[in-house]
Formats: C-alpha cells, structure tokens, sequence
C-alpha cells in the first residue's frame, strides 16, 4: 500500500479581531519539562508590526490540536490522528456490496487491523459512525448508513474486550468529506468511520 502522508498544524495567539498562525515545528526554549505544550515563539504585545486595534490585547498565547493523516494511494482507507483521538475512516465499497449493509469476506480482516489497535491503546470507549453520499432519499441513507456502523460495530463487539463502550450511529449523507458532484468524490463519503481515544503518555 503506498501511503500519502499530511501533516497539518497551527499555533494561534488571537487578539480582538486579530489571529496569527504559525507552524509549531519546534519551540524556541525547547518543550515545557511538565508537557504542557507551549507557544514557539515569544510575542511583544507593545511591537507596532501587530496594528492591534486601539484598545485590542493580546491572550495568552496557545499551541492547537495536531492532525496527521494518512491516506492510501485509492483513497479506500484514510488514519487521522490528534493529540486526543485516533480515526480510521473505511470507504463503504472496501467493507459492503453495492448499496448493501452485508460485510464482505475481506471487511472483517480490515476491522481485525483495527481492533488490534484499539486494543493496543487499552481504550473503553469506541465511536463507529456511518456515512452514504448524496444519492437516493434522505431516508433510505440514513438506514443504510446506520446498518453499516452496525454491522461493523457487531465486528468490533466479538474482537474487544466486554468492557468497551460503544457509540454506534448513521449520519446518512450529512456530514461529506468531500464532493459530491464526482464519483471519486461521492466514494469518499460512502464511509464507515471508527474513533477512539489515544492512550495517554
């Protein structure tokens, strides 16, 4: 599988009416030895560059949520990862049939994938939320959606541990990742979409 790697990162101090942005790559005296993340750069508050609206001030400086995501080269199966959470997201042809909810013989290898890493982050909590493109009624999308997270979430329910928590659900076409005036794009938005939290350090 030939992975496609994005990185994308922001660090904001915002003023009234003001925001900047910058890249977080590193910080200017090194990471904060109690974790807790701090901005890279230092900001002069008084420096006249800002053109701070009369009577704006600063707030306090913060370093914002970190996404990577990876995608394979078709598209078929995309790894999101923040601080917090961890999503894999499955287009709907690599797991069903064509307007079917019935997982296929080589859907429950790509969940097994999954689980092993649910399981490695010892999490008791698992979102599996179900999409469908715009096609068809509303109605019928939403069904299908939500027999899809099902199905998967029947998958998850044998491999984990009696403990995990479950939060199962079909969104139907609400909620597109991409358009859907296009095939490949409207392939995108038939997904199964599982989440969980990362283990913390």
């Amino acid at each position: 599988m030939q992975l496609r790697p994005f990185r994308l990162a922001a660090t904001a101090a915002l003023a009234t009416g003001l925001v900047f942005v910058g890249a977080p790559t590193g910080h200017a005296e090194g990471p904060d030895p109690t974790g807790t993340p701090s901005a890279p750069v230092e900001i002069d508050a008084n420096d006249p560059q800002l053109l701070l609206a009369e009577g704006a001030e600063l707030a306090e400086p913060k370093v914002l949520d970190i996404k990577t995501v990876v995608e394979d080269g078709k598209g078929e199966e995309r790894r999101e990862e923040t601080n917090e959470n961890v999503t894999f997201a499955l287009q709907a042809e690599v797991l069903f049939g064509r307007d079917s909810a019935e997982l296929s013989p080589t859907a429950r290898g790509r969940i097994r994938t999954i689980a092993d890493e649910i399981d490695d982050q010892e999490t008791h909590y698992v979102r599996i939320f179900g999409f469908t493109d715009d096609l068809g009624s509303e109605g019928h999308g939403d069904v299908l959606s939500q027999k899809r997270a099902e199905a998967v979430h029947q998958v998850l329910k044998d491999l984990l541990s009696p403990e995990v928590n479950y939060d199962v659900r079909g969104f139907g076409e609400d909620y597109p990742i991409s358009d859907n005036s296009t095939e490949e794009g409207r392939r995108k938005n038939r997904r199964v979409e599982i989440t969980f939290p990362k283990l913390e350090d």
